[in-house]
């Protein structure tokens, strides 16, 4: 079986059972049959969930004999804090949060994240220091984005 073929028959079997308002973000077969599945939610992805996922998935794969031998193992989690955005859903999610935005050009922008379209984000940010400091707002299309990652601001 192919890994793109291996890709296609998981991610069928994985469709069912993203209940509520979880969501596929990724997933990766490795050589060694090692599958990674990241999934988000709207609302949240607590452990809980990705385990009963996992289980659930298992359970499923081991039945069909998708791997005769039982040869794979499966981790299902949500993307880290460090990892890229990747999917429109994920940028509306985290509306209302600090990011920081690479561009193609190899510029970084950072800012509180304020809207999203389909082709378009918008960050806001502040210029200058005290009584001369500014809200600026920075339109950043969607085309001009190599990657988005969510700031912790403390």
């Amino acid at each position: 079986m192919t890994q793109d073929t291996q890709i296609q028959t998981v991610e069928k079997l994985l469709l069912p059972l993203l209940t509520d308002d979880i969501f596929l973000v990724s997933l990766k077969v490795k050589p060694i049959n090692n599958i990674k599945i990241y999934l988000d939610a709207d609302s949240g992805l607590g452990i809980e969930k990705c385990i009963r996922i996992n289980r659930a998935l298992y359970k499923v794969m081991e039945e069909m004999g998708l791997y005769p031998d039982g040869d794979f193992s499966l981790e299902v989690s949500s993307p880290g804090i460090d990892e890229p955005l990747k999917l429109l859903r994920q940028y509306t999610k985290n509306i209302g949060r600090f990011v920081e935005v690479q561009t193609n050009s190899d510029l970084r922008h950072e800012g509180k994240l304020i809207a999203v379209d389909g082709e378009n984000i918008t960050i806001e940010y502040s210029e200058g220091k005290g009584k001369k400091a500014v809200t600026v707002q920075l339109e950043i299309p969607f085309s001009e984005i190599r990657q988005t990652k969510v700031q912790i601001k403390f």
